[in-house]
């Protein structure tokens, strides 16, 4: 039988072009495009059984196309769905025979799909039907006669019930015409005749989360509106009853996050200064003394492992500097001690639907230096199969290692920052980029392979990322310290983080860049403004460069809560901060720039509009060293591959021209 799977599975990585192989021993770094093209194979998603296997392979055209393994008889992959001109993104199963999949914009730069739909298909390929329209032409219902019931694209699949129906849960987002209170809307969502049911009746006005029990049923929602957040129950008549309010920001009472049978609830509350998961009173919602995962420096960010035949919770997901699961099932835990151990040096995350009856079980291994690879267990015999490895070109040797710290910032604050060592190890005093997350009110890092870090480790820089304050994921201390502190003690957090690299003897203080996205980008420019003694160069993409349009833009989709509360609460309130806002915003001091700067919009980007980036252009001076461009065609972000390629090509020459790169190590004193 071992020869048999290890042939049937050469033959599939044949036939979906798997690199089961590693690539040799080369001085030249990856090109461009290996870090940022689509791989070969992604999201191996095991039928509730354990029985088939569905993957996004490269298809026709190479399009991500849907394919299925039956791993019982390991015949070849049957592609099931796909188009032409776009990509499958996500894919779920319905259950053992349906699956339903959603597309994505295409990386080749052809396509751009801003609604991604929703379709069904059966898995040998029959039954196909368009569930929910995408805002693109080109993809039709053509496979039914049955009456045209497709819902409108801002509908979103929301999740899947594992009760083995055919229906799945889907979620009506607000059209930005929709008055803001209408909130979000939920429904039931037949897959094989498109008929819905709504699950909506009685709900309060600006309703924004839904919280379903383990069967799939609507339980709790939230209703947030003017910097509070309301809680609703349903009660036994399916009627739904004011529960608790809460502060939208300071999060005073446990927050409801799972519901299981037999009253089970799990929720997330504070816990010595940081979010833990605990058990919930389910009358109540109030919280027990004691935690059930308390991570001990982190924030309680994850989900639990749950079969829904055996009805009992096997364990929680989690992440602290690098994700795990802490399983509380026996058969569970042995499993992953023995993967671990056929995997040693990769964080391996074992996934499945029904895990205790499961066939076969897929193997999610992380490693810092490579991209995640995927392998299949198989419980009976414990036997473990590649199933496809991370790209060739990225092979370990041309990346960097990257490890947490904790540093001290200058009043005392303990601040993460995960550095990424250039390609080889730090060797002496190394060019340094300061590689600033967007947000800012999120966790910004993760161990795991990044594509941003890994390239610039590439070419021979030290990448520092600094999780500053005003970041989430480590304690309530460190996010509400960055509370209107833009462009303030969180721009100096970015220059401790700095001095601190310096002072360990790895970064060099005559040649570090900063750069960042999104609020990254803001702080980009800010380090242009008022940290050149510190900066040679800034690199900003999609960054905010004023505050205010923030809050008087009338074309982003920031929501008006959002300007009214969050904002004023969180960055500035245009009020009574104005003078802030002005020292803090780069266009108001655009003249005070003396270094290289890279700035770089997207034309079609509803977040932070082009205005903000074509406003400081011309608020520069005339004699300013800029490289400018625009990617009419690109959102928040780049997706397309030609795309990155030609703005990380225009990244690598201007950070050489101006802090260099491979081979610019200097020996620190001493060394």
């Amino acid at each position: 039988m071992r020869i048999r799977l290890r042939a049937a599975f050469a033959a599939l990585s044949t036939a979906l072009g798997f690199a089961l192989c590693a690539a040799p021993a080369s001085a030249e770094p990856p090109p461009i495009a290996a870090f940022f093209k689509r791989p070969q194979v992604r999201e191996p998603r095991l039928s509730p059984s354990g029985r088939y296997l569905a993957i996004q392979a490269a298809g026709k055209g190479d399009r991500m196309w849907l394919a299925v393994i039956d791993l019982q008889t390991l015949d070849q992959p049957r592609f099931v769905a796909g188009f032409n001109d776009a990509d499958i993104a996500s894919h779920q199963w319905v259950n053992e025979d349906r699956l339903v999949f959603q597309v994505s914009d295409s990386p080749d730069g052809s396509t751009r799909v801003m609604a991604e739909g929703l379709w069904a298909v059966d898995r040998d390929g029959s039954s196909f039907r368009q569930l929910i329209n995408s805002d693109k032409a080109f993809i039709t219902n053509n496979s039914s006669t049955i009456a045209d019931r497709r819902l409108e694209m801002n509908w979103t699949l929301h999740g899947v019930p594992p009760d083995g129906g055919v229906d799945v849960i889907v979620l009506r987002r607000r059209w930005s015409t929709d008055r803001e209170s209408a909130g979000t809307q939920l429904a039931r969502l037949d897959t094989r005749t498109g008929l819905t049911k709504n699950l909506s009746q009685g709900i309060p006005d600006y309703t924004s989360r839904w919280l379903l029990d383990w069967r799939g049923e609507p339980q709790v929602i939230e209703a947030e509106h003017a910097g509070r957040s309301q809680f609703y129950r349903r009660d036994a008549q399916g009627r739904w009853q004011p529960w608790f309010d809460d502060d939208a920001y300071k999060r005073q009472h446990a927050t409801p996050d799972w519901m299981g049978p037999d009253g089970l609830m799990l929720g997330v509350s504070g816990y010595r200064g940081y979010s833990a998961l605990f058990r919930l009173d389910a009358e109540t919602g109030a919280s027990e003394a004691q935690p059930l995962v308390d991570l001990k420096g982190y924030d309680y960010r994850g989900r639990p492992m749950f079969d829904p035949d055996a009805r009992r919770l096997l364990g929680i997901r989690f992440e602290t500097d690098a994700p795990g699961t802490a399983w509380l099932d026996p058969a569970m835990k042995a499993m992953q001690a023995d993967i671990d151990a056929k995997l040693p040096g990769s964080i391996n995350l074992i996934e499945c639907r029904r895990c205790l009856k499961a066939m076969h079980l897929v193997v999610t291994a992380l490693s810092d230096q490579r991209p995640p690879e995927y392998y299949l267990y198989k419980p009976a015999d414990k036997a473990l199969q590649k199933l496809a490895s991370a790209p060739a070109e990225l092979r370990p040797a041309a990346m960097g290692q990257r490890d947490y710290h904790r540093i001290k910032a200058r009043d005392g604050l303990e601040l993460p920052v995960l550095v990424t060592q250039p390609a080889g190890g730090v060797k002496g005093r190394t060019p340094t980029v300061v590689l600033v997350h967007g947000g800012p009110y999120l966790r910004g890092t993760r161990w795991a392979w990044e594509r941003n870090a890994q390239f610039l480790a590439s070419r021979g820089y030290l990448v520092l990322e600094p999780e500053f304050r005003g970041s989430t994921g480590y304690g309530w201390q460190l996010f509400r310290a960055g509370w209107k502190q833009w462009g303030l003690a969180m721009q100096d957090d970015l220059a401790d983080t700095l001095a601190w690299a310096v002072k360990q003897g790895w970064a060099d203080p005559q040649h570090a860049c900063i750069m960042g996205a999104s609020y990254g980008g803001y702080a980009a420019m800010m380090g242009a403004v008022t940290q050149g003694e510190l900066f040679k160069c800034a690199v900003n993409w999609v960054g905010v460069t004023d505050i205010g349009l923030m809050s008087s833009i009338h074309w982003s989709d920031f929501s008006e809560e959002w300007k009214q509360h969050g904002m004023k609460r969180l960055v500035a309130n245009p009020d009574t901060d104005a003078e802030q806002m002005r020292r803090t915003s780069p266009l108001a001091r655009a003249k005070e720039i003396r270094m290289p700067l890279l700035m770089a919009y997207g034309g079609s980007d509803m977040r932070v509009p082009l205005k903000h980036g074509s406003d400081m252009k011309a608020a520069l001076r005339p004699e300013q060293d800029l490289e400018w461009v625009v990617y009419p065609e690109e959102g928040h972000g780049w997706f397309n591959l030609k795309t990155n390629e030609d703005f990380w090509g225009r990244v690598e020459r201007f950070l050489a021209r101006n802090i260099g790169g491979s081979g610019a190590a200097k020996p620190a004193p001493g060394n």
